[in-house]
C-alpha cells in the first residue's frame, strides 16, 4: 500500500460514521451491503420525485430562457445607453471649452470697454467743464472741482500725446484755450487779494486764509505757466516786504514814545555819588523814571508777560502810560515772532517749498525789516546804562527763540544772533563800568556817615540779587563771570570803607551790618544756595564772631585768657600746669 492510499485510508477512519461502526463492533461487509442498499432505495426515489416534477421543471426551463431572452434585450439597451452617455460626455466637455472661451472674451471685452469708457472720459471735455471755467467766478467751490478737473485732462492730454494718441489732437485746443483762460482768471483773483494787503487798516491774514483756501489754484499755475507763478510769487513777497517794513518801522517809532522819559546815565552806575537831588534815595515818578538797581515787577516781562497781547500805542497814549525800554522791547518782539511764523509757515505750504527754499523767500519778505529793528535796537542800546534792561532783553531773545522753535519756525535764528551780537557787548561794557566804577570809589572824599549800611552796598544788593533771579532759570556763564569779578570789588570797597573808622568795633558793626544787608536781600529773591548769598554769610559769620570777642574782652579779659591757656595747656597734656592754675584760681 502506497503512502498517499495510506494518509487516505486514515482520514476515513477519522470521519463519524465510520468510528460509530468500529464502535458498535459491526461487520463492515455487512454494514457496507447495507449502505449500498439504502443508496439504491434512495435513488429510486429520487428518480421517481423528479418524474414527478418533469412539468415543472420544464416550466422552469421555459421562464429560464425567457429571462436570458430579457436579460438580452436590458444588455443591448444599457450598451446603447453607455454609448449614448458617451457622446454626452463629449457634447459636455465641448461646451464646457465654448464657455471658457466665451468667458475669456467677455472679460477681454469689459476690460477694453473700461479702459476706452476711462480714456473718453478722461479725454472729453463736458460742457460743465466749459462753463465753469468760463463764466463761474474764482472764488467759488465749483470753480476749483473743475479746474482740478482740467487739470487731470491736461496732464492725460501729454501722456497721451507722447503716445502719438490720434484722439488727442481733437480736444487739444479746447484744453489750451481752457487753460489760458484759467490762468488769466487765477492771475487776476491772486493779484487781487495781494493789493488787498496794501489797503490802509487792512488785515492782510484775511485775504491770506482766502488764499491758502485754494492754494491749489498757485499748484496749478506752477504746472501750467512758470512765468504767471512766477509773477504772483514776487509780487506777494514784494508786498508783504513793503508791509512788513512800513508795519514795524512805523510800530516802534510808536512804541518809543511810550518810553519813561528818564532813562539811566552814567550817574546811575553802581560807585556813582549819591547827590540830593539824584540819589539811590530818591525816587523819581514811576510815569518818568524806571527803577535801575532792584528788579521789582520787572521781570514779569519773562514770565507772565511774555506772550501777552502787544502794547496798542494809540490805546497807551490817551491814558499818558509810560514803559521801561524792556516792556516796549518784548512788544516789538512778540509782535515780530507772531507775524513772522505765520508767515514762515503760510509760504511753506502756499508755495509748496521745502525748508531751504522757504528760508530763502523769508529772507526776502522779512531782510529789510529785520535789519531796521536791530539797528534800532543797537540805537537804542548803545546809549543805555540799564543793565537790566539789557539783561531782560538777552532773556527775551532767549525765550522767543524757542517760542519759534517750539512751533517749527527757524526763520528768525540768524535776527536772534544779530540781537544778541548787539546785546552782549553792551551789557559786558556797562557790567565793566560798573565794576570799575566800584573800584575807583574815593573812600576818603566820600566816608561813611556811621554803621548803618553804605548806599552803595544796598545798590549791589539790590542789583545782584535781581541779576542772578534773572540768570537762574536760563544761567549764562558769561553774566556768572562778570558778576563774581564785582562781588570782589564790592567786597573790597566795603573793607575799604569800614578802615575809615577809628575803632575796630565800628569797623566790625559797618561790617556786620553791609553783610547783613547783602544776604537778607540776595536770599529774599533768590536761591538760598546761591554763590553770592553763600559768601557774604561766610564773611557775616566771622565778623560777628570777631565782634563778639572784642565786646567780651573788655568785660571778661582775663577770664577769657585764661579759658584760652587751660584749653592750651589741655590740648598739649600738660596736667601739672592745670593743677597748677586750678590752684591759683582757688587761692
Amino acid at each position: 500500500m502506497s503512502h498517499s492510499e495510506e494518509e487516505n485510508l486514515q482520514d476515513h477512519l477519522q470521519e463519524d460514521i465510520v468510528k460509530e461502526a468500529l464502535a458498535s463492533g459491526q461487520d463492515l461487509r455487512e454494514y457496507s451491503k447495507q449502505v449500498e442498499v439504502e443508496l439504491a432505495s434512495c435513488e429510486q426515489a429520487s428518480i421517481q420525485d423528479y418524474i414527478s416534477q418533469a412539468g415543472n421543471i420544464a416550466q422552469l426551463h421555459t421562464q429560464i430562457s425567457s429571462c436570458d431572452g430579457i436579460l438580452a434585450r436590458m444588455e443591448n439597451l444599457l450598451l446603447s445607453f453607455q454609448t449614448d452617455l458617451g457622446s454626452i460626455s463629449s457634447e459636455i466637455l465641448t461646451l464646457q471649452q465654448e464657455s471658457v472661451d466665451m468667458n475669456l472674451r467677455l472679460k477681454n471685452r469689459q476690460s477694453v470697454r473700461g479702459e476706452l469708457s476711462q480714456f473718453v472720459d478722461d479725454l472729453v471735455v463736458t460742457e460743465q467743464l466749459i462753463t465753469t471755467i468760463m463764466e463761474t467766478p474764482v472764488s467759488e467751490q465749483q470753480f476749483l472741482e473743475q479746474l482740478q478737473v482740467l487739470d487731470h485732462k491736461i496732464e492725460f492730454l501729454k501722456e497721451q500725446s507722447f503716445r502719438e494718441a490720434r484722439a488727442a489732437q481733437d480736444v487739444k485746443d479746447v484744453l489750451e484755450k481752457l487753460k489760458i483762460k484759467a490762468v488769466a482768471k487765477i492771475r487776476e483773483y491772486f493779484l487781487l487779494k495781494i493789493n488787498q494787503f496794501k489797503k490802509p487798516l487792512a488785515n492782510y491774514q484775511i485775504p491770506q486764509n482766502a488764499m491758502l483756501r485754494f492754494k491749489f489754484y498757485f499748484q496749478f499755475l506752477q504746472k501750467v505757466n512758470r512765468e504767471v507763478a512766477s509773477e504772483v510769487r514776487e509780487e506777494y513777497i514784494d508786498t508783504m516786504s513793503k508791509i512788513m517794513f512800513s508795519y514795524f518801522k512805523s510800530y516802534s517809532g510808536r512804541l518809543a514814545k511810550l518810553q519813561f522819559e528818564e532813562s539811566a546815565s552814567r550817574e546811575d552806575l553802581l560807585g556813582a555819588e549819591e547827590s540830593q537831588s539824584k540819589g539811590f534815595f530818591f525816587k523819581p515818578s514811576l510815569k518818568n523814571k524806571t527803577t535801575v538797581f532792584s528788579v521789582g515787577s520787572r521781570d514779569e516781562v519773562l514770565s507772565a508777560e511774555l506772550e501777552a497781547p502787544i502794547i496798542v500805542p494809540h490805546a497807551q497814549q490817551k491814558t499818558d502810560q509810560r514803559y521801561p525800554h524792556e516792556m516796549l522791547f518784548r512788544s516789538v518782539q512778540y509782535a515780530l515772532v507772531d507775524n513772522a511764523c505765520r508767515e514762515f509757515l503760510f509760504i511753506s505750504e502756499f508755495f509748496m517749498l521745502d525748508t531751504n527754499t522757504a528760508q530763502e523767500l523769508f529772507n526776502n519778505i522779512f531782510g529789510k525789516t529785520l535789519s531796521v529793528l536791530v539797528k534800532q535796537a543797537d540805537s537804542f542800546i548803545s546809549d543805555s546804562f540799564d543793565c537790566l534792561s539789557v539783561f531782560l532783553c538777552i532773556h527775551l531773545v532767549q525765550r522767543y527763540q524757542l517760542l519759534c522753535h517750539k512751533r517749527c519756525v527757524g526763520g528768525l535764528d540768524r535776527y536772534w544772533e544779530n540781537l544778541n551780537g548787539v546785546l552782549w557787548p553792551r551789557l559786558s561794557n556797562v557790567m565793566q563800568m560798573n565794576i570799575v566804577s566800584v573800584r575807583e570809589f574815593d573812600t576818603t572824599r566820600r566816608r561813611p556817615a556811621d554803621v548803618r549800611p553804605h548806599y552803595s552796598t544796598r545798590r549791589y544788593a539790590e542789583f545782584s540779587a535781581a541779576m542772578v533771579g534773572i540768570n537762574e532759570t536760563f544761567p549764562h556763564e558769561q553774566m556768572n563771570r562778570l558778576l563774581a569779578m564785582l562781588q570782589e570789588e564790592v567786597e573790597g570797597l566795603i573793607l575799604r570803607l569800614a578802615s575809615q573808622f577809628p575803632t575796630r568795633k565800628e569797623q566790625l558793626l559797618f561790617l556786620i551790618n553791609n553783610y547783613d544787608l547783602v544776604m537778607s536781600i540776595v536770599i529774599e529773591r533768590t536761591k538760598d544756595d546761591s554763590k553770592e548769598s553763600e559768601t557774604f554769610r561766610e564773611q557775616l559769620k566771622t565778623r560777628s564772631e570777631e565782634f563778639v570777642s572784642l565786646v567780651l574782652e573788655n568785660h571778661f579779659g582775663h577770664l577769657i585768657q585764661w579759658s584760652k591757656e587751660a584749653e592750651r595747656k589741655l590740648d598739649a597734656g600738660d596736667l601739672e600746669g592745670l593743677r597748677a592754675e586750678e590752684k591759683r584760681v582757688s587761692n
